[in-house]
């Protein structure tokens, strides 16, 4: 009787094979969430990549007047200090990075966060500089992201950043 292996190993069982990868590269957005984050964000960006875009901060609109609509209007820099309104570059992403560095309190991930969930885009919380803070420090950073990533990850060093960035078809 022939192994199974060998089965799908013979000529007739080959013309079932796909020769090309399963899936496309992402559109991926990489957020850094403060200052220190910003600089490996800044530093990540320089490497060739494929389908990734980097952006280092977020603010947002005042709220509006009495009377007016309520819609949270928030908007990213691009590193060549471009103004990005957060809703549209969420909506063209499979992916949303966010870049945190360990012991600060990541409130604009909230935001992003939310925006994804509506968009139902998955996210990513990347921490940095854990081995500079303390526990409580990292805790604080690591409830802060929780409730708005689908994948926390806490990184070794710096160039994590980018090895996850490779390892997701950035």
């Amino acid at each position: 009787m022939e192994s199974e292996s060998a089965r799908m190993s013979s000529a007739a069982e080959a013309r079932f094979r796909i020769d090309y990868p399963n899936s496309k590269p992402r559109v991926v957005k990489v957020i850094a969430l403060d200052a220190a984050s910003e600089r490996v964000v800044k530093d990540v960006a320089q490497r060739s990549w494929q389908r990734a875009s980097f952006f280092t901060s977020l603010r947002f609109d005042a709220a509006p007047r009495t009377g007016e609509g309520w819609s949270m209007q928030a908007w990213l820099s691009d590193l060549a200090g471009r103004t990005k309104a957060l809703v549209e570059e969420v909506a063209s992403a499979d992916l949303v990075v966010m870049v945190s560095s360990a012991g600060t309190s990541a409130r604009a991930a909230a935001v992003i966060g939310e925006a994804c969930a509506v968009r139902k885009v998955m996210t990513m919380a990347l921490i940095i500089g854990s081995e500079q803070r303390s526990n409580e420090e990292l805790s604080k950073t690591l409830a802060t992201l929780r409730p708005y990533a689908s994948m926390l990850v806490i990184a070794n060093d710096d160039a994590y950043v980018e090895e996850m960035l490779a390892a997701l078809r950035a």
